[in-house]
C-alpha cells in the first residue's frame, strides 16, 4: 500500500492498496456494515474482521501481514482483522488504541497495523519497533515495517511523489 499523509493541502490522506492475502476466505466488498452502519469496509465472512476500513467519524485502519516465510497458523488464535474492526468501533485516539493492543499482540500472527483519524495517524507492528506517529509525507507499507525500501514500496513512493509534485506545481500556477 502507498499513502500520502498531509502531503497535499487539499487532500489530507491519499491511499492506494489492495487485498492480496487469503483469496479463498469468503469476504464481502466494501460497504457500510448492516450491523455497524458507521463502518465502511470489506468484511472477512469467516472471522468477521476487515483488512481496511473507515468510519463516518473519520477513523481509518488497515492491517497487513508481516512476511516471515512460514505460516504458523496454530500459534495465533485471533484474527488480525479484528484489530481493524475494533479500532473503527472505538473512540480512543490512535496512539492510545495501540497501547491497548500491545499486551495482546502475541495472540495474532505477525502484523503491521495503521490506525488514524483526521488529526493523527499511527503505526505498530508486533514484529518490530513500538508504536509511532506517522509523519506527514508519502509512505509505503508492504509485508514488512513501514517504509521498508522493498522495490515495490520504493518505486511506488517515487511515482506518487513525482505525481504529487506535478499536481502541486499545476495547482500553484492556477492560483
Amino acid at each position: 500500500m502507498l499513502f500520502a499523509w498531509h502531503a497535499r493541502q487539499d487532500y489530507p490522506l491519499i491511499f492506494a492498496g489492495n487485498r492480496d492475502e487469503a483469496y479463498h476466505r469468503p469476504s464481502t466488498p466494501a460497504a457500510f456494515w448492516d450491523d455497524e452502519p458507521d463502518i465502511f469496509a470489506g468484511r472477512d465472512l469467516d472471522k468477521g474482521g476487515t483488512w481496511l476500513g473507515v468510519s463516518r467519524s473519520g477513523r481509518i485502519a488497515t492491517v497487513t501481514n508481516y512476511r516471515t516465510g512460514f505460516a504458523r497458523r496454530d500459534e495465533a488464535p485471533r484474527s488480525r482483522g479484528e484489530l481493524v474492526a475494533s479500532y473503527l468501533r472505538s473512540h480512543e485516539p490512535p496512539d492510545q488504541y495501540l497501547q491497548r493492543v500491545i499486551p495482546n499482540a502475541a495472540q495474532y500472527r505477525d502484523f503491521c497495523l495503521i490506525v488514524g483519524n483526521p488529526d493523527q495517524l499511527c503505526f505498530y507492528s508486533n514484529r518490530g519497533r513500538g508504536p509511532e506517529e506517522i509523519a506527514r509525507g508519502i509512505h509505503g507499507l508492504s509485508n514488512h515495517l513501514l517504509d521498508t525500501p522493498w522495490p515495490k514500496v520504493r518505486i511506488g513512493r517515487e511515482r506518487v511523489d513525482r505525481k504529487s509534485t506535478r499536481l502541486n506545481s499545476s495547482h500553484m500556477s492556477e492560483s
